[in-house]
């Protein structure tokens, strides 16, 4: 496991490349806000907009979430970790003006691009929408 990519993997470069092309520029292995120690995949600073990439064997992704029968009791504890971690996240950023979005590695990443931009476009026009974490979370969100 320890081989495992944690920076720059497939679906980020593709999602990246995609947000890119759409004419919109980011900051990439950021740290949004002062006081987070969390690291986003993908920044939009002046538009206080980070965005996360999930595996979906690490986040539990709800469609894909496989749980090992070796040394389970391990790695749910670990895969539940990381889903409370990354909705403490997501509430850290949020007091902080940020909009977390998560997107999953099983996720076409031209349409997660679209998402991202049409969120990102709605925050610099100056209309915040509407907050995922208000009560149900949103498709590209970790439940």
């Amino acid at each position: 496991m320890s081989r495992q990519k944690s920076k720059d993997t497939g679906i980020e470069m593709a999602l990246r490349r995609a947000l890119h092309a759409a004419g919109l520029r980011y900051r990439v292995h950021r740290r949004p806000a002062k006081g987070v120690r969390r690291e986003a995949d993908i920044v939009f600073g002046p538009t206080r907009v980070a965005v996360f990439v999930d595996g979906c064997f690490w986040h539990g992704c709800p469609e894909h979430v496989t749980w090992p029968r070796r040394n389970a009791e391990f790695w749910r504890a670990k895969i539940e970790g990381n889903r409370a971690r990354d909705r403490d996240t997501d509430a850290r950023l949020a007091e902080s003006g940020w909009l977390s979005l998560r997107v999953w590695e099983h996720e076409s990443p031209d349409e997660a691009a679209v998402r991202i931009a049409e969120v990102v476009a709605e925050r610099r026009a100056g209309r915040d929408p509407v907050s995922p974490r208000s009560g149900q979370a949103a498709p590209w969100q970790s439940p």
